[in-house]
């Protein structure tokens, strides 16, 4: 066995490594095992509503605004968005790390083909 087939051997090895821990640890977020990683956090604005009814219409336009915030919190919990951004996050990272596996693991079995 030369040097060729045993590195070969290894990257193959590397390669599978990858794309193996990285198809579990999606299994493990997918299901509620862990946490996806953390990238994106929920900001809460807690000003509260102003209950005067001055006739300026830049407070009557603010007013408008908070209240549809408010009915939009209402519809939708604070945190869908930032639970869907790092899912998504987690997905590209999972699909690089496979990609990449995938090609060290494919070096690996050229390696291993040469004589």
């Amino acid at each position: 066995m030369n040097t060729h087939n045993i590195l070969g051997y290894v990257l193959l090895a590397i390669g599978l490594l990858l794309i193996g821990l990285a198809l579990f640890q999606s299994y493990q977020i997918f299901t509620g095992g862990t946490q996806a990683p953390v990238l994106f956090k929920a900001q809460m604005s807690g000003q509260p509503l102003k209950t005067d009814t001055a006739n300026n219409p830049q407070d009557l336009q603010k007013q408008i605004n908070q209240e549809i915030a408010k009915q939009i919190s209402q519809m939708i919990p604070a945190d869908t968005l930032p639970k869907v951004l790092n899912l998504a996050s987690w997905s590209m990272l999972a699909g690089i790390l496979i990609f990449g596996g995938a090609k060290i693991a494919g070096l690996g079995i050229t390696l291993t083909k040469q004589v």
